[in-house]
């Protein structure tokens, strides 16, 4: 147990002296590393752009091909254009800013018609139950109708009987008639 303890009470020296020592900027080997890194995806293939459709690369792949030959020209010693760089970076921005806003565009559209579509069904089922209460109603008043059909059938078979009893009546008064006098 007390050989663990001045290891711990070493490697915290260690983060001490780490973390408070100044950011130190990038050795050569660490820009070599990227770099290689960097060729390497370019020759695997697998990042490349030639394997995509035109127009289909990300700004991902575009922005990696760009560090590439960054590094390339590093490499080469050259001195970096700053001004190029930031204005490269600018209208790549701003290439970046309209693509977005069409993007934006085309959502709005698309929420437009969305909600047309919505709004259309809605008025379709509406419609649909609107429909079928109007079908609940005719069948209710077809019903009444052949209801009052049968009940009518009925009040002209009374009439017809009620016409011959007061025909008989009167038949029967005139025969009590004849035969009082």
């Amino acid at each position: 147990m007390s050989s663990f303890y001045p290891r711990t009470k070493e490697l915290s020296r260690t983060r001490k002296s780490l973390s408070e020592s100044p950011p130190s900027s990038p050795s050569p080997t660490a820009k070599n590393f990227r770099h290689d890194r960097v060729s390497r995806l370019d020759s695997s293939g697998a990042d490349s752009s030639s394997d995509r459709p035109l127009g289909r690369t990300s700004s991902y792949t575009r922005r990696e091909t760009r560090l590439a030959a960054l590094n390339k020209q590093e490499d080469n010693t050259s001195p970096r254009d700053y001004k190029k760089m930031y204005e490269e970076a600018l209208t790549e921005n701003e290439k970046l800013k309209s693509r977005l806003d069409d993007s934006k565009q085309e959502l709005a559209k698309i929420r437009t018609q969305l909600e047309k579509v919505t709004q259309k069904q809605d008025r379709i089922s509406e419609r649909s139950s609107v429909l079928e209460s109007e079908k609940r109603e005719k069948q209710v008043l077809e019903k009444r109708v052949t209801d009052m059909e049968d009940e009518l059938k009925v009040l002209t078979e009374l009439k017809s009987d009620n016409q011959r009893l007061k025909d008989e009546n009167g038949a029967l008064i005139r025969v009590i008639s004849k035969l009082s006098k």
